[in-house]
């Protein structure tokens, strides 16, 4: 019997018991698979019991995406399903009640072992993917993504304010707004909050968020059935352009060609484009220079890591807009233990929330220990400092060797200040102990290298950036 995340159940599955059964699978799926893929096929997909809840029924906007999805990532939401109830649940993939219904067909063969998940390359272009009418703009906004659903603190007070300062007055400063960092942190969540907001203010301007891999879809059919006008004509005439994760244009010529094109005819009527990535512009690998410049023309700004008080005010904003209480300390307790990104936080609570309702217990901290086991079973693997070094040295591309010499050019000192940083904040190891397995320095030479680094991570958004890093290949 395969381990369960939820308590073992023989009762026909409800709707919250599939909604706490789905928002496990979404957690896991989204910790395993890459972020554009994930946001691409697996967040829109919406999940309920069938009537007699004898199976969980997995809903698609159409059939096309049906069968991408039951190609690619079929047996493993199977497996997962299974995991986490506890015992074997059939699932069938149908395309969503206001879409053709029929010829549905269930997975079938499906078993609890751990299934592959495909490569997920630009899918097949298909007719079943309705373009977009001339002269009407899909937004594509998520309206729960807005400023007052999205909490403030130090790690993204700078980039909230440049938003809404881009929603409020578009086209005037900070144009373009390039928002960078992590996975998980916001970036996303910012932009649909401009676009929301715009709207709000302007319900008639044209407003349209897009991921890169669409944008490039759109290219690309362009070209295959010779629909420039309609292609120059949708993007050239918004008058907000939201586009998520442009490292993906590295690569494709022919899309950030047109991409340039869109951007200066954009730029010459006075719209605004706010643009994300997971590095900053200089950062970006083989896009073109002449993009690169036009990305740091406007204004850069970083998402960092939430600090404690926001990751707190993060868990009990969003067990209340689940409709549950969050007590303070276990809030406290949680973020104490997940501090990566929002996106692991979040999926955290809805561990808790479901481990809470299936068990039908008060949220406590034993609770949360007993929810979330696996997460603080990893969490508690001790980090070497030896695996620090290591991973430093692969990083800035020096030998290990050079961690205890005493050569001291700048090449060198540096990831060693930065690996003696990382050893002080991930280990309990004590400045002399430190010192010692860095070829026997003075425990003074770390204290300076910890607080040199840790300045500098508080004014530089670069070497932020290169530690969060660093941070994130540590803990796996």
């Amino acid at each position: 019997m395969p381990k369960a995340e939820l308590p073992l159940t023989d009762h026909p599955c409800s709707d919250a018991d599939a909604a706490d059964l789905w928002a496990v699978c979404l957690e896991k799926l989204g910790q395993e698979l890459p972020e554009q893929q994930f946001g691409t096929w697996i967040r829109p997909l919406r999940a309920a019991p069938s009537a007699d809840g004898s199976r969980l029924q997995i809903f698609v906007s159409n059939r096309f995406k049906l069968d991408w999805v039951r190609a690619q990532y079929g047996a493993r939401i199977g497996a997962l399903v299974n995991s986490v109830y506890g015992r074997s649940f059939p699932i069938e993939l149908s395309v969503s009640a206001r879409q053709e219904t029929k010829n549905n067909q269930p997975l079938v063969g499906v078993s609890n072992t751990m299934a592959a998940v495909a490569a997920d390359p630009l899918p097949p272009l298909s007719e079943a993917e309705a373009d977009i009418p001339s002269g009407l703009v899909k937004n594509r906004l998520n309206t729960a993504l807005t400023f007052d659903t999205l909490v403030e603190g130090q790690a993204n007070r700078m980039a909230r304010t440049a938003a809404m300062h881009v929603a409020t007055t578009p086209g005037k400063m900070y144009n373009p707004l390039f928002i960078y960092g992590g996975v998980g942190l916001g970036k996303t969540h910012l932009m649909h909050a401009v676009g929301n907001q715009l709207l709000a203010d302007r319900p008639q301007a044209k407003v349209l968020y897009i991921h890169a891999e669409q944008f490039v879809s759109d290219v690309v059919k362009s070209y295959q059935r010779k629909t420039f006008d309609q292609f120059k004509e949708k993007y050239h005439s918004l008058d907000l352009l939201l586009i998520d994760d442009v490292q993906f244009f590295a690569n494709k010529d022919r899309t950030q060609e047109e991409f340039f094109n869109a951007f200066e005819a954009l730029l010459a009527k006075r719209s605004h484009i706010v643009m994300t990535s997971d590095t900053y512009p200089k950062g970006l690998v083989d896009i073109s220079e002449r993009l690169v410049s036009r990305f740091d023309a406007g204004l850069t700004v970083a998402l960092e890591p939430p600090e404690l008080e926001m990751r707190v005010a993060i868990l009990i904003n969003k067990a209340r807009s689940e409709r549950a209480e969050m007590p303070e300390e276990v809030a406290f307790f949680i973020a104490k233990n997940v501090r990566s990104n929002v996106r692991e936080l979040e999926g955290a609570l809805r561990k808790c929330l479901a481990y809470s309702r299936f068990n039908q217990k008060d949220i406590s901290i034993q609770l949360a220990r007993d929810a979330l086991r696996d997460l603080l079973s990893l969490q508690n693997r001790q980090i070497s400092v030896e695996n620090i070094q290591k991973t430093v040295a692969d990083y800035y591309k020096i030998k290990v060797a050079d961690m205890y010499s005493k050569k001291r050019p700048a090449n060198i000192a540096r990831p060693r200040q930065i690996a003696m940083y990382l050893a002080k904040e991930l280990t309990q190891k004590s400045l002399p102990e430190i010192g010692d397995l860095f070829g026997g320095r003075d425990h003074t030479t770390v204290l300076h290298a910890v607080r040199k680094i840790g300045a500098e991570r508080l004014q530089l958004t670069e070497v932020n950036q290169q530690l969060h890093v660093l941070e994130q290949t540590l803990k796996g």
